[in-house]
């Protein structure tokens, strides 16, 4: 299993704990919020009852001072008592400043009536009334407090996450410089002595076909060398010749891989001029190139084809592979991602750092069909 599916299953655990928390929290406090419904149900039931029984109380009796109490322990939920006519008569725990307007009466009463059934409250010679009431303050608090706390918590999940996420390629970041520049340190001796080592040998007039292989190895290590060692720096960018440089990396690969392999470069013209640093934009076009070999396999074509208009220079590196799903256009690019039982996968996650930071240009997955192959294009700026 590769780094970067070890990456997604982390992430898609954490992401579920997080839902879980999140939906654990909702499902209590609504069941909290069910629970206090009931019991503010039980209160105005309690409420109607004793004003139905005042009426008969007897003055001098201790049960009217406890009728009276009853009512007026009713501090949070809002109630509209209505007389059989729609007349109201009595309202409790509504906005004081707004209750003798008749208007912000009858709206609430509308409410209520929306809301809950009224309760009837019999009187004496067939009289009756009808208390209304709604939601208490804190009741209605409650209700949008579980959905405000999910909010809360997916907020907090966003900043944790991008928090992390910069701390994380920060650290990528000072790991592969560190790697990059110690790589073109530890490399930097042994070239040195193979150099020594070639000179030698042609002073003994060794076979000069041998000893040019050898020097065009020497180079190309010396490459690989400077490649390394400027990641992690700004790279200059001198005007360079597009076409030229993709001609060389192809003629590079041609030499070093499979005759059934063809290669193909098609261009408008043949001196397209831009800011390039040609050592690193070349291990850009290696990088792409050895990955379509990959899927390719035995027999196949690639084909490099370069078009520019007034602003940009688009490169399609097309290839007759086995092609990419849909769902793996992005993450081809992330560090850690390879379908190869070997390797970092890191190759197309440089290329990606080398054209977008480096040469301010874009690289993406154009288009791939399974089966039939994959182009991978890069736009770079004309200027």
């Amino acid at each position: 299993m590769n780094i970067y599916k070890k990456k997604i299953r982390w992430k898609f655990f954490l992401f579920i704990c997080a839902v879980t928390i999140g939906a654990g929290s909702l499902w209590y406090t609504n069941s909290l919020v069910k629970k206090l419904a009931i019991e503010e149900q039980k209160k105005i039931a309690l409420w109607a009852k004793a004003t139905s029984l005042i009426p008969n109380a007897n003055l001098e009796s201790e049960s009217l001072g406890f009728l009276f109490s009853v009512i007026q322990n009713n501090e949070t939920v809002p109630v509209i008592l209505v007389e059989s006519d729609t007349t109201i008569s009595l309202y409790r725990n509504l906005d004081s400043t707004r209750v003798h307007n008749p208007e912000y009466l009858n709206k609430k009463l509308e409410k209520m009536m929306e809301e809950n059934p009224p309760i009837e409250i019999p009187l004496s010679d067939n009289n009756k009334q009808y208390l209304y009431y709604s939601r208490s303050t804190i009741l209605t608090s409650l209700t949008y407090y579980p959905w405000i706390q999910l909010g809360v918590i997916l907020i907090f999940i966003g900043v944790a996450y991008f928090a992390f996420s910069s701390s994380r390629k920060a650290e990528q970041n000072q790991v592969w410089v560190g790697l990059s520049k110690e790589t073109a340190h530890q490399l930097g001796t042994p070239i040195s002595s193979l150099m020594a080592w070639l000179e030698m040998l042609k002073l003994k007039n060794q076979d000069d076909a041998y000893i040019g292989e050898l020097e065009k190895d020497v180079l190309r290590l010396k490459i690989i060398t400077e490649r390394f060692s400027k990641i992690g720096s700004p790279p200059v960018l001198k005007p360079e010749n597009l076409v030229k440089t993709i001609e060389n990396s192809l003629h590079y690969l041609k030499t070093r891989s499979s005759e059934k392999i063809s290669f193909e470069l098609q261009a408008d013209k043949n001196d397209i001029i831009l800011p390039l640093n040609t050592s690193l934009f070349e291990w850009v076009i290696e990088n792409v190139c050895k990955n379509a070999m990959d899927a390719i396999g035995e027999k196949g074509n690639i084909k490099v084809t370069v078009t520019k208009n007034s602003y940009f220079v688009f490169v399609d590196i097309s290839d007759t592979g086995k092609g990419i799903s849909k769902s793996k256009y992005k993450t081809i690019f992330k560090p850690g991602f390879t379908t190869k039982d070997r390797g970092w996968g890191l190759g197309l996650s440089l290329t990606k750092r080398i054209i977008e930071e480096y040469h301010k240009g874009k690289i993406f997955v154009a288009e791939s069909d399974i089966g039939k192959g994959t182009t991978i294009r890069i736009i770079l700026k004309t200027s």
